[in-house]
């Protein structure tokens, strides 16, 4: 997918509208359209990069940025001391549905395990 084309580029660079909790040189976060928890915040990279699968050793620091972000935006809507959950799908099988890498962060309720 090229980035003009990915619906996550189009909300870094500000042509789709999103809730933004985030919003940095790197990584921005947003509030999900279709929430799994009562927070359902995504983080992801201004990069495209297409999943975890694809990220480059030179993505080190990216991707640690990406935790970061969401350990903080945990932090803001109060979740650190209940706790939370963050998920990376990768690929069909495993459940990711925009081909742009990023972080699931949930929480605000008691989590299962395992997820599905």
């Amino acid at each position: 997918m090229r980035p003009e084309d990915c619906l996550f580029c189009k909300i870094a660079r500000g042509d789709v509208p999103a809730s933004l909790c985030h919003s940095g040189d790197e990584v921005v976060a947003f509030d999900d359209v279709n929430p799994q928890a009562p927070v359902h915040v995504l983080v992801i990279p201004r990069e495209h990069i297409t999943s975890l699968e694809h990220a480059r050793d030179d993505h080190r620091s990216l991707l640690g940025a990406l935790l970061v972000v969401a350990r903080d935006v945990a932090r803001t809507r109060g979740l650190a001391e209940s706790g939370y959950r963050t998920v990376i799908n990768i690929g069909d099988d495993g459940g990711q549905s925009v081909p742009h890498i990023h972080v699931h962060l949930l929480g605000g309720r008691s989590l299962s395990w395992p997820p599905g």
